[in-house]
């Protein structure tokens, strides 16, 4: 079968698993001798019989279940797919925790083996457990205890991986925000001085949380800047390229990092960028919010990957805005979800400001997620603003 033929298979394939999940459906895609290398719940069995039960518990706990595929690589039969998860946990108890109405999304990766217009075997890899699981762990008294000990070195790494200092450059503002959650997650932001006068911006998330995506981070920074340095040109995507080679053979096989490069030319104002399966930032422009899209898989989980480049120029107040996903799946009192949308339109929306656009979204955070609020992950905004005309 062709790569097209494949990637569509495993896009009917996820759309199965929405909603009320169609295990008939599944039931015809899935190949006799399929297994499965995840356990999603206790007790699964790796069988297809064991993944359409484990299936059908999820599509029983939560409504609304939306898969929204971002990205697919395709190479004789297997299929790597970069996709999110959204659903509803408001219908059954799950893992011992009780229907909570929150929304609850998630990035995954899935890789699928392909034969004979069947699947034969699924990995997946998640960036963010789904909120039950850490809901369960916070209920047992000593793995807390050990974990907040673990989160604090983690948090110490993370501080000493970021930037003392903020470059500062001609014509142009630039204003990073960092704010660890308690459960410390993989954020981090560099900046690089390359030749020529020219400035690397990166912004990424290590998987997972506590020592292990500290460390990920802490070596992936080191990547990067070395990475930049040794090559001292301008392409964004051949510094991922090289990071990803080298990042494959140091970390675990569960573990990933996405990351958004920028190299930007302050006199002419030419950004030139790739992105690893970072969320895509925003150019403020005109009063309007535009995404700035680069297809490219995340460091550390495929060799052999190529980074799409793409440029643009920043003309006199327009502002660049780069992010984690931290901003966009912090919660409400009701359990909704900050969202894309809303960032969005809140970005459109500040070029009336005077505010820094940074400063005016967490004001907007804040006011949408009240008094009280728990922080669930790192919270990272960095903002690139034309501030005048340049010669």
């Amino acid at each position: 079968m062709s790569a097209e033929h494949n990637k569509a298979l495993v896009r009917r394939f996820l759309e199965a698993h929405e909603g009320k999940a169609d295990l008939d459906a599944l039931d015809r895609m899935l190949a006799p001798d399929f297994v499965s290398r995840i356990k999603r719940l206790p007790g699964q069995q790796p069988e297809r019989e064991g993944y359409k039960w484990a299936i059908a518990q999820f599509s029983a706990a939560f409504s609304d279940r939306k898969f929204l595929v971002e990205e697919q690589v395709a190479e004789a039969d297997t299929v790597v797919t970069r996709f999110t998860v959204r659903a509803t946990h408001d219908s059954k108890e799950l893992l011992g925790v009780a229907p909570t109405d929150r929304e609850v999304a998630y990035k995954a990766i899935a890789i699928h083996h392909i034969s004979g217009d069947k699947i034969t075997e699924e990995w997946t890899l998640a960036t963010t457990s789904p909120k039950l699981l850490g809901q369960r762990l916070k209920q047992e008294e000593r793995e807390r205890e050990r974990i907040e000990q673990e989160l604090l070195v983690a948090r110490r790494i993370q501080q000493a991986s970021l930037p003392k200092e903020v470059p500062e450059l001609e014509g142009w503002k630039i204003s990073p925000y960092y704010r660890p959650a308690r459960e410390v997650g993989g954020d981090f932001y560099d900046f690089h001085l390359l030749p020529e006068g020219r400035l690397g911006v990166v912004v990424g998330d290590a998987t997972g949380k506590g020592v292990p995506a500290a460390l990920v981070m802490s070596a992936t920074c080191g990547m990067l800047q070395l990475a930049a340095q040794a090559l001292g040109s301008s392409s964004p995507g051949e510094v991922l390229r090289q990071v990803n080679e080298a990042l494959l053979a140091r970390i675990p096989q569960n573990m990933f990092v996405t990351c958004f490069y920028a190299i930007l030319e302050p006199e002419s104002a030419s950004l030139s960028y790739a992105n690893a399966g970072h969320d895509p930032p925003y150019l403020q422009c005109r009063g309007e919010a535009e995404e700035l899209r680069a297809r490219g898989m995340p460091l550390g989980l495929m060799p052999g990957m190529g980074y799409e480049e793409k440029e643009i120029v920043l003309d006199s107040g327009e502002s660049a805005l780069f992010y984690t996903d931290g901003l966009v799946e912090a919660h409400s009192p009701k359990g909704e979800m900050f969202g894309f949308p809303k960032l969005r339109a809140l970005i459109a929306e500040h070029a009336k400001e005077e505010r820094p656009l940074g400063d005016f979204l967490m004001e907007e955070l804040y006011s949408f997620v009240g008094e009280g609020w728990e922080q669930e992950d790192d919270i990272t905004i960095l903002t690139l603003k034309r501030s005048a005309s340049l010669s």
